[in-house]
């Protein structure tokens, strides 16, 4: 699913919204989470998941073309850890 199919999801079942204040509320909530997620923060969403940013410390790698060491330098990545429910529904044990 893309961000358009959920937004018009949204909208379909909620006939008393305009499209366009559905597409700004779900461009909103991606931005706090995004925000969030850049000040280090974790978003939780019960159920759903969390998200977080790990660090992944520097370290030599190696370029798989030549087998050549490469620095690889320090960076933060975004993680994402299923909640419960979700986990369940996934694997057939939801109610």
């Amino acid at each position: 699913m893309i961000r358009s199919e959920l937004i018009q999801i949204i909208a379909d079942e909620n006939p008393h919204l305009y499209q366009r204040d559905v597409e700004r509320i779900v461009n909103t909530l991606f931005e706090e989470i995004i925000n969030a997620m850049a000040s280090g923060d974790r978003v939780e969403l019960r159920g759903f998941g969390a998200f977080s940013v790990k660090k992944r410390d520097a370290r030599i790698g190696r370029n798989p073309r030549t087998g050549e060491s490469v620095e690889v330098e320090e960076k933060y990545v975004p993680f994402f850890k299923t909640g419960k429910l979700l986990r369940d529904r996934l694997n057939g044990k939801a109610d």
